[in-house]
């Protein structure tokens, strides 16, 4: 079992940067997928980016590509989300979650979540 953390969320205006950080604690978190979801207003929550255990595999939501960059850092057993060219739409509560296996999209395969970190992007 593993715990996740996120935290760098806040306001940002559009066109700039965040980085969101996911800390993951527990037993072996080095074996984990870790993947990273949004939830705008309104709106189902939707896959935005995911990594597996070895860093090699990586996948992100189509309305991301070209914009947002996942890495693990196993030192510091972090998932990091960089993301750049920031715009309204990409408001939303952003969390990390953690799986054993392959780099998946859907949610329900994810077993643990963090609490989730708000991004706030104004026009």
């Amino acid at each position: 079992q593993v715990r996740l953390v996120e935290s760098g969320g806040g306001l940002e205006q559009a066109g700039g940067s965040l980085r969101l950080s996911c800390a993951v604690t527990g037993r072996s978190p080095e074996n984990y997928c870790i993947g990273w979801f949004r939830q705008a207003p309104g709106k189902e929550r939707e896959f935005v980016a995911g990594i597996d255990n070895r860093g090699g595999d990586i996948h992100y939501g189509d309305s991301v590509k070209g914009r947002f960059t996942i890495s693990r850092d196993h030192a510091s057993n972090t998932v990091y989300l960089q993301m750049n060219s920031l715009s309204p739409e990409d408001t939303g509560v952003y969390y990390c979650a953690a799986e054993m296996g392959v780099v998946v999209t859907r949610e329900s395969w994810y077993d643990f979540w963090g609490q989730g970190t708000q991004v706030t992007v104004s026009s």
